[in-house]
């Protein structure tokens, strides 16, 4: 989102209709985030790629019953991989500064920038 965060969406849709189930979809899950949804009033937190048996399946599940682990989820490189390249575009894609930012040397980083993304 441009002008906005998606946790003030829940928010605001958790202000004005209390008995809403909201699941959030990210395309860069962590652990604060999903913390802050849960928070805010999602029942769900979901990172990408999801299909739409697993968003069904969390707007469905018993308000008790806890989320199920995902089928196939990222690996750990891959979630690596993700979150650095994220930064790298929030960069503008200058490498200096990304390596800054990540406190990582700017070799190292173009190496990771120069390699295909792990499974």
């Amino acid at each position: 989102m441009d002008d906005g965060s998606g946790l003030d969406v829940v928010k605001e849709i958790s202000k004005i209709k209390k008995d809403s189930r909201i699941v959030m979809l990210t395309g860069y899950g962590n652990l604060p985030t999903a913390v802050a949804a849960v928070k805010a009033g999602a029942i769900d937190y979901i990172a990408k790629p999801v299909d739409a048996d697993d968003v069904e399946a969390a707007l469905l599940a018993s308000p008790e019953s806890k989320a199920k682990p995902p089928e196939n989820p990222m690996s750990a490189d891959r979630v690596k991989w993700e979150h650095i390249h994220r930064v790298f575009e929030l960069c503008n894609r200058n490498v200096s500064e990304t390596a800054r930012r990540l406190k990582m040397h700017r070799r190292t980083l173009q190496r990771i920038l120069s390699k295909r993304s792990p499974r």
